[in-house]
Order: structure tokens, then sequence, then C-alpha cells
């Protein structure tokens, strides 16, 4: 009885290219699913960004955020 193996993996750089693409393209369709979810309850809330900006209130300490590898301050 010959043992039960998975087949080698593929070394085509094709194959590296579509596993690629679909790993980093499941991230990006995730975010825009997000982003469009996101957007479409605030409009039907009737609320932009900076009204949720001013209901931190004008003595809001300004921090330190992480984005995008950057480290910045937030107004």
């Amino acid at each position: 009885m010959e043992p039960m193996l998975p087949p080698p993996a593929p070394t085509d750089p094709v194959w590296a290219s579509v596993v690629a693409a679909i790993y980093f393209g499941s991230f990006i369709a995730t975010g825009i699913a997000a982003r469009a979810a996101f957007g479409w309850l605030m409009r039907r809330h009737g609320v932009d960004l900076e009204d949720v900006h001013a209901l931190a209130g004008p003595n809001r300490p300004s921090r330190k955020v992480f984005l995008l590898g950057a480290w910045r301050t937030e107004d």
C-alpha cells in the first residue's frame, strides 16, 4: 500500500502569481466591501465623518496613531 501523501507544491511562477492574487485580492475585496457598507450606513443615518469628530468635542486631546506604517499625531 502506497502512502497517501499530498503532491508536491507547484513551482510555476504563474501559479505563485495566482496564489498571490487570490490572497491579496481577498483582503482588498473585504476592504472595499467594508468601506461600501460603512458608507451606506453613514449615508442612511445622515452622518458625515466631521459629525463623528465633532462628537468628541473641542477638549479631546490629540493622540499618536499608527497608520500605514507611519506614526502621526491625530488632530
